[in-house]
């Protein structure tokens, strides 16, 4: 049979600078105290409140000007059993009637393309003759 040696060594943790220990115990975890939760909060927030005052500040892009607006518009009378498509037709017969339509909606805020005999409605300039 063989034989082993261990030989032990006993180290001093006083002489290698006080609480050194070789030994790994259990980890303690990070704290963070009230002020530093309000330290991170507050770097946190800062670049939110900057961005916050750039846009309010910048946010307001119309200018607003003392001269009327000088645009006139057309305007046509929806005849009964007329649709905004029949209407496109008659008013711009060469343009694509889905456009003509569309710019219709927009400029008289329509809800829908439904639209009631007698009602008038705004020519957008680009088709007016």
């Amino acid at each position: 049979m063989s034989t082993v040696a261990i030989n032990t060594v006993s180290i001093n943790t006083a002489a290698m600078g006080g609480g050194a220990s070789l030994t790994s115990g259990p980890r303690t975890h990070l704290r963070l105290t009230r002020r530093g939760r309000v330290v991170l909060t507050s770097l946190a927030a800062i670049p939110l409140v900057i961005a916050a005052g750039v846009f309010a500040i910048n946010g307001g892009g119309a200018i607003a000007t003392s001269q009327a607006s000088t645009t006139t518009f057309d305007y046509v009378t929806v005849g009964p059993g007329q649709s905004l498509w029949q209407l496109a037709g008659d008013i711009a017969p060469s343009a694509d009637r889905r456009d003509v339509v569309a710019d219709i909606v927009h400029l008289n805020q329509l809800e829908s393309t439904n639209v009631q005999p007698g009602q008038k409605i705004a020519i957008p300039t680009q088709y007016s003759k």
